[in-house]
């Protein structure tokens, strides 16, 4: 496993993020795995030397985080030795201030994923999406306080505009708040749009890019072809890519060529082209089969060409924002 600092801090994370979204209860998604299957994998992780994880509140209402947080305790090594990563924003509730980014459900919502984690602090705090329906200020005031009581080291944001991102480091400098130091932003080769504004705003800042989605919801990986429970009933999947389904696939099929042609399956390549991009820390990987994380963990290693990339990204064009909603 490669190690590497988190964006500019000293944080220092495994180069593989687990993505937790995976692991749950099958009433919130039909292809979310039960405890039993997810700690196998969690258990796979730590093995290969994760120690970046990544779940949400809202990920099976919950579950996630407990499920994360008993297999860790049971598998992991010492807590001081994991990075623990949650998000806020999504509905927890039918109560108005179940959700959002206000001071309110920010100061309840820590609390939770906490007791639920089985932890004193996570390591990064994350905003899920943007809220407008909250003053800045009132977020980034209540981020900073979760982070003064010691309940996260760091804060992150995720998919937004890059106006609204640089609007919310603009007036934490200003207030002598605590910034966010990561983005988690939908990035991978059948979505490449926040390489025109996002990432550019990063790489000037010195923030840590994790992308999430990095295999396209397994398009990449092939799993369309594959006909897996995931590519038959996401909705959210074919929300981000069925709109671009023809232009997408002639980027699919050039990765499924070099792919054959390196002697590699399709998500290593997928995977070692982000791995190359610019600022990118570590992709968010939602392994389901151990063979996700065989092939996260190869694809450190699988040096792609100049002519490798070029010929990847050829094939791209452009698409309507996805992701942030």
């Amino acid at each position: 496993m490669q190690y590497v600092n988190l964006g500019s801090t000293g944080l220092k994370v495994s180069r593989i993020c687990l993505g937790c979204m995976t692991y749950g209860a099958k009433s919130w998604r039909e292809w979310v795995l039960d405890e039993e299957a997810s700690r196998l994998l969690i258990r796979q992780a730590l093995e290969a030397g994760v120690t970046f994880f990544d779940t949400a509140d809202v990920y099976s209402q919950g579950v996630s985080e407990e499920i994360l947080g008993r297999a860790l305790k049971e598998f992991g090594p010492p807590r001081e030795h994991l990075v623990v990563a949650t998000k806020v924003h999504g509905a927890m509730g039918r109560d108005p201030n179940a959700r959002g980014l206000s001071r309110k459900h920010i100061m309840q919502a820590i609390d939770a994923s906490l007791r639920r984690l089985g932890m004193d602090y996570v390591d990064l705090y994350q905003i899920h999406r943007f809220d407008p329906s909250t003053p800045m200020e009132e977020t980034l005031e209540a981020l900073n306080d979760v982070v003064r009581a010691g309940k996260a080291l760091h804060i992150g944001a995720s998919s937004m505009y890059a106006w609204q991102f640089a609007k919310y480091l603009h007036l934490a400098r200003l207030h002598g708040w605590s910034r966010f130091v990561t983005m988690q932003n939908h990035y991978n080769l059948l979505y490449r749009e926040e390489e025109r504004e996002m990432i550019p705003l990063c790489l000037d800042e010195g923030i840590g890019i994790i992308p999430w989605s990095p295999l396209a919801r397994g398009v990449l990986a092939g799993n369309r072809q594959a006909g897996t429970a995931r590519a038959r009933t996401d909705e959210y999947s074919r929300q981000l890519y069925d709109a671009t389904r023809d232009a997408d696939e002639r980027v699919v099929d050039r990765v499924a060529k070099t792919a054959e042609r390196l002697g590699v399956p399709p998500a290593q390549v997928a995977l070692a082209w982000l791995l190359q991009k610019p600022g990118v820390t570590a992709p968010i990987i939602g392994a389901s089969k151990p063979r996700h994380l065989d092939d996260g963990i190869a694809a450190l290693d699988l040096a792609l060409s100049s002519e490798d990339i070029k010929g990847l990204e050829e094939p791209y064009v452009p698409h309507s924002v996805r992701g942030h909603g």
